[in-house]
């Protein structure tokens, strides 16, 4: 038997860490909870049940990516735990989902992408406590605010929309401007994904949906899992701003 030439050998891509998984389901539930969106604003022309296969391989998902993090067989801190219980509650819902109208399917999935995210911010510091001698370097450098601005577009908290020639930023909780989205698609760590998110108010267009790129999930992921620099405090997410009257805050 002979060997096929070199050149003929397929690439495997490698596959993503338990927390990259995280940061691809969190962005499953966000794509999911835009569709529900979508539906509900459809109203009466949208079919009944066109939820229900999304909402069942969301379940799917949130099961593999729990055996991913099991299968690193990491010490199981009561962080870890804690973290594996709440992915076992997001499969649950998105489950039971599937038996219920779209506004009450629409709710049981709102949370799930910051609960995602919460759970790749523990996994994240339980490898760095485990791995702390980790010398890898992330291929993008991240500023503060950059990494910022992915942590709160993978949660599904930012979209743009144009008016009159001017583009503008809504987010959620922590501020992200349109100069720093801008350096994020420049080096292909974010896209738009065009008229994909609710409307800013009843009867207006739809938004652009933020995304995270597989360069801009790599980026995060990696970015999370360093252990800081020697004589700095170890790195966490930064908390949510408290929430105020106003939902969405907008810059220019």
């Amino acid at each position: 038997m002979t060997t096929p030439p070199e050149g003929l050998l397929f690439d495997v891509a490698t596959p993503p860490t338990p927390v990259e998984r995280l940061l691809l389901l969190a962005d499953q539930y966000v794509q999911h909870n835009d569709m529900l969106d979508r539906l509900l604003q459809a109203g009466s022309q949208a079919e009944p049940d066109t939820h229900v296969a999304s909402a069942q391989r969301l379940a799917y998902a949130t099961r593999t990516t729990i055996k991913s993090i099991t299968d690193e067989r990491l010490f199981e801190s009561h962080e870890l735990s804690d973290a594996v219980i709440r992915l076992q509650q997001l499969a649950f819902l998105s489950s039971a989902s599937t038996e219920h109208p779209l506004p009450t399917a629409r709710m049981l999935t709102a949370l799930a992408p910051e609960a995602a995210m919460s759970c790749a911010d523990s996994l994240a510091g339980e490898i760095r406590r485990r791995r702390w001698n980790t010398t890898d370097a992330p291929a993008h450098q991240l500023t503060s605010t950059q990494r910022t601005a992915l942590w709160e577009i993978a949660c599904g908290n930012v979209v743009a929309t144009s008016s009159l020639g001017r583009q503008y930023v809504h987010y959620r909780d922590a501020r992200v401007l349109i100069g720093t989205l801008r350096s994020l698609e420049v080096n292909d760590l974010v896209e738009r994904v065009p008229q994909s998110a609710s409307p800013a108010y009843v009867g207006g267009p739809r938004q652009d949906r933020v995304r995270l790129t597989s360069a801009g999930t790599t980026a995060l992921a990696s970015t999370i899992c360093l252990p800081p620099a020697a004589g700095s405090p170890p790195a966490t997410v930064p908390p949510p701003a408290p929430v105020s009257a106003q939902t969405a805050a907008r810059s220019r």
